[in-house]
């Protein structure tokens, strides 16, 4: 199963990043959507799980909650905005992947069996930081991630 990734959108939503997430079965995103729309352009290309981040405000970030557990390829996955606000042990929960935002710094990295991932920023870029979204491929070998920067 392939899972597309995406964080801190703030609004805007590149074509570079759809063109990036074709071809997933499932997309998650880490919160700072923005607005909805970037929600439905995603659901274009695959069903669409995600999390209210700090600057999504108004009726429709209302529905999104503040974090989910997600079940894709027989791997729990843990969603939030802020992993500095993660309120559980994920080794403990049966969590296999951890997925966040906020930093806008992609990163990869494995702690006592978890795997944490965040995709970095594929909104406005902030500083001299990335671009980027990500791919979460599960299977057999357990739940393997990377970080795809985005041009532009």
């Amino acid at each position: 199963m392939k899972v597309g990734l995406i964080s801190d959108t703030h609004g805007l939503l590149r074509p570079q990043a759809l063109e990036a997430l074709a071809g997933a079965d499932l997309i998650l995103h880490a919160g700072d959507v923005g607005a909805e729309g970037v929600l439905q352009a995603l659901a274009r290309l695959a069903p669409v799980r995600a999390v209210r981040g700090n600057v999504d405000r108004g009726g429709w970030a209302a529905r999104l909650p503040g974090s989910e557990f997600v079940e894709a390829g027989g791997t729990l996955i843990y969603l939030l905005h802020d992993l500095d606000t993660l309120d559980l042990e994920p080794a403990a929960a049966g969590v296999g992947v951890v997925l966040s935002g906020h930093t806008h710094r992609p990163a990869v990295f494995e702690r006592a069996g978890v795997l944490y991932v965040n995709p970095g920023s594929a909104g406005p870029r902030r500083f001299r930081l990335p671009v980027s979204v990500g791919w979460l491929r599960l299977g057999e070998g357990g739940p393997r991630a990377e970080v795809v920067e985005l041009e532009g």
